[in-house]
């Protein structure tokens, strides 16, 4: 099957790239659509890889000092009316429960809700966490021997949504949110940005994504948020993701529900906060990165199987290539290499191939009786799928050096195609025309204020995805409103 014909199951990306992505999330098994509209079923195959991202990631706040809990799924409604710009940003995306039981009809209607069983409060189910937290906090937090709290909690939670995409806008989403309380304004702020840094460092190490690191505008930034941090990444299509957030919240919520402590001075001062969260949005954007028209493509570091082994022939011949592909999956399970070794003898391996190729597993190993007599075997690279004959001395070395090579190469393409979809301007028109031939990340002046970024965004569908961390000071003048501007932001239409 030549490239330009890719999978027959599999829209083009070049004719439906948003068709392209529900053809991969479905045929590969990443996910499914359920009987609730805007809710889905993550298949055993993609909760792997979740299961894969939730592995580092928890590895890696543990080793940053913090520890998991778990809170209520709901929330009385007084708490979130409790933060004002809280609730108002997140008012029109709760789900609420305002009864406790259900009955028969005694009309014959069916079941139905209980009158009599009206809850005294209605409770909101949990669209973030931050005010159930922060309640506990109060409990929690005496004195400054008790700071700082670093806390996170793997959950599930509910926002309205009525633009429904697998992974990518869903109800109700997996995500793992932390929670951190703080003496001072500096220790939380750096709280922010070392969390920051480990999403950044997770999603170009362990997912092959490079991002942009950057600060949100007031417009854009998180609810109840004195400041929002995020990463970015691009899609193959031109369009960002914000790939994860982490928020400095200031004395917001410690005020809002009086959590203060006792300085080491004996004077009462308010607790400083920090949130920071990804989410299961991170399965999309690790297909959208990397995958092609043949299906899913997935680094080795989070591939549920990274070496596929499957023996070809008949009768004896098969038996003996059998025993050979078993001798090298223990050598490469003594490596801690993921391996399937598939005999399942009622598929062809021409549909073992395909199928493999379209769930993404980085390398597939075939053995035939030829390779017996040469003591070879046949291997294929998924993301390049380029095919060798290598001698089966020293293979299992080779494979692992090759499993490191694809994740390496894997992040070197993806920052190759976002960085040549990277692009100053200095006009409103070769703004515009770069959003509507090629798309991709934009670095153009604005002049600071929420008219000419509305103004924009408005006018294009394109939003100020984030002020770069670093920016350079630069001179110029806004590409809306001809106003000065200091510095370059990041502009781009996304999802």
């Amino acid at each position: 099957m030549s490239e330009s014909q890719g999978n027959k199951e599999i829209t083009s990306r070049s004719k439906d790239y948003s068709q392209w992505y529900n053809d991969i999330v479905i045929k590969a098994g990443l996910a499914d659509y359920s009987p609730v509209r805007g809710c889905m079923v993550i298949k055993p195959y993609g909760y792997a890889i979740w299961e894969k991202m939730q592995s580092v990631l928890d590895s890696a706040f543990k080793a940053t000092g913090h520890q998991n809990a778990y809170f209520p799924l709901f929330i009385p409604k007084s708490f979130l009316s409790k933060e004002a710009s809280h609730i108002e940003g997140f008012a029109k995306e709760c789900a609420v429960v305002t009864h406790y039981r259900l009955i028969n009809d005694p009309n014959g209607n069916g079941v139905v809700v209980d009158p009599e069983a009206k809850l005294e409060e209605e409770l909101i189910v949990r669209p973030t966490s931050e005010t159930i937290i922060w309640s506990t906090y109060r409990d929690w937090i005496q004195s400054y021997r008790d700071l700082p709290i670093l806390v996170n909690q793997w959950a599930n939670v509910v926002r309205w949504e009525m633009r429904t995409r697998l992974f990518l806008r869903t109800t109700e989403f997996l995500w793992q949110e932390g929670h951190t309380a703080h003496a001072t304004s500096e220790e939380a702020v750096e709280e922010t940005r070392k969390m920051l840094d480990v999403y950044a460092d997770f999603a170009e190490n362990t997912m092959a994504m490079p991002v942009f690191k950057g600060v949100k505008t007031e417009n854009e930034r998180f609810a109840g948020a004195i400041d929002t941090y995020c990463i970015e990444a691009l899609m193959q299509d031109g369009k960002a993701l914000q790939a994860g957030t982490s928020h400095f919240l200031g004395q917001n919520f410690a005020k809002a529900f009086d959590v203060k402590y006792l300085t080491q001075e004996g004077t009462q001062e308010y607790v400083w906060a920090t949130s920071w969260g990804v989410s299961t949005r991170l399965m999309g954007a690790l297909v959208m990165t990397h995958s092609d028209d043949f299906g899913l493509v997935l680094p080795p570091v989070l591939a549920p199987i990274q070496v596929v082994l499957i023996p070809v022939g008949k009768n004896v011949q098969l038996e003996s290539t059998r025993a050979k592909c078993k001798e090298l999956a223990s050598e490469l399970k003594a490596l801690g290499i993921r391996v399937k070794l598939d005999e399942d003898d009622k598929k062809s391996p021409g549909w073992k191939y395909s199928e493999y190729e379209m769930l993404g597993v980085p390398l597939r190993l075939v053995i035939g009786p030829r390779d017996l007599e040469n003591q070879t075997a046949e291997l294929a690279r998924r993301d390049t799928r380029q095919k060798e004959i290598v001698p089966c001395d020293g293979l299992a070395s080779r494979i692992n050096e090759t499993l490191d090579r694809i994740q390496a190469e894997l992040l070197q393409k993806a920052r190759a195609y976002r960085d040549s979809h990277t692009y100053k301007v200095d006009t409103m028109e070769d703004f515009e025309k770069v959003l509507d031939s090629t798309g991709g990340f934009i670095l153009a002046h604005w002049d600071g204020t929420s008219q000419s970024e509305e103004a924009i965004k408005e006018k294009t569908k394109a939003t100020i995805r984030c002020i770069p961390l670093h920016q350079e000071k630069e001179a110029g003048v806004c590409i809306y409103s001809g106003k000065p501007s200091m510095g370059r932001v990041v502009f781009a239409r996304a999802y």
